[in-house]
Order: structure tokens, then C-alpha cells, then sequence
């Protein structure tokens, strides 16, 4: 499926507000309801849209510290970074993990009631691993931007592309 200019809005209105109804998204793409749905189940089915779900308040849950942490790891003893990995996914403190380039090889975001808490996490869940050669913590004093809203900006450059080398062909 090549996607176009109505299925971009489509995607940019659900990212904006996942609660929409199909009947307000029909309207907002100018398309009736029937079509919009079957584009949002192809949108859905080719794995461009991959879940919806509620973004709670972390405070509001008292989760009140949010902590960057970088993990240094040692593929000596056998470990295995897909191991470790696994076991992290085990973890609900641990909302994030990306491996990455650099000093170090993973970037996790923990969530934690308090320090204590987070410092029990570290002592008892992150360090037994023989794996880890090292963690520097970043804990989060403010928040001045999290969005779970993608640029879709090189998808619409692509569709531009697309359109101009078709209409140059006609």
C-alpha cells in the first residue's frame, strides 16, 4: 500500500488524539465513516499505527522520580546482552531501554516512587548482573517536553516525491 496525503492526516490525527471517533476522523480527513475505518485497519495491519493506549500522570501514580540511566556492559562471563535485555523487560521500573553508540551501551528511563525506591532498584534488580561494568544515574528535575508524537515528515517528503514523478510521467 502506497500511502497518501489522507492517510498522513490520518496518522497525524490519532497521534494527537488516539480517543477520536471514527465518525470525527471521517470528518476531519473528509472522507465517510466506512473508508476511514478501512484505512485505519490497512494503517493498523501494515504496522504504521502499533497500539493505542492512555498516558497517565506519573505523580498522579506516585511515581515521582524519573531517572536516565546508562548501563556500561561487559560481554565477558558469558553474559549476553540479549540475556540482560530480557530481564530488563521484566522490570516495570523500567519503561524504556535503547541500545546506543558511545561510552555506554544501553539508555534506560526508570520510574520510581522516591530515591529510595530507585536505589533499591539499583541495588537489588540492575547491579547482580555480572554483566554490568558500570551505571551513571541523570536524575530528572523538570519535564519540558514529552510527547509520544512523531515527525512525520519524511513520510510526507516521500509522498511529494512520489506525486511529482507521477504527474511528470503524465
Amino acid at each position: 500500500m502506497k500511502l497518501d496525503e489522507t492517510d498522513i492526516k490520518i496518522l497525524r490525527l490519532l497521534q494527537e488524539n488516539g480517543k477520536i471517533t471514527n465518525v470525527q476522523l471521517s470528518t476531519d480527513v473528509n472522507l465517510s465513516p466506512a473508508p476511514t475505518l478501512e484505512r485505519v485497519k490497512k494503517l493498523e495491519s501494515l504496522g504504521y499505527i502499533t497500539s493505542y493506549h492512555a498516558k497517565l500522570n506519573p505523580e498522579k501514580i506516585g511515581l515521582q522520580l524519573i531517572v536516565f540511566v546508562e548501563v556500561g556492559f561487559n560481554l565477558g562471563f558469558g553474559a549476553s546482552l540479549d540475556t540482560f535485555i530480557e530481564q530488563l523487560k521484566g522490570y516495570e521500573e523500567v519503561t524504556e531501554c535503547y541500545h546506543t553508540t558511545g561510552e555506554y551501551d544501553l539508555l534506560l528511563k526508570v520510574f520510581a516512587p522516591n530515591i529510595n525506591s530507585y536505589q533499591t532498584f539499583v541495588m537489588e534488580k540492575l547491579i547482580h548482573s555480572r554483566c554490568i561494568s558500570k551505571i551513571n544515574s541523570k536524575i530528572v528535575l523538570s519535564v519540558s517536553k514529552d510527547t509520544l508524537i512523531y515527525p512525520l515528515t519524511p513520510i510526507e517528503e516521500s509522498i511529494k516525491k512520489r506525486i511529482n514523478i507521477e504527474s511528470s510521467r503524465l
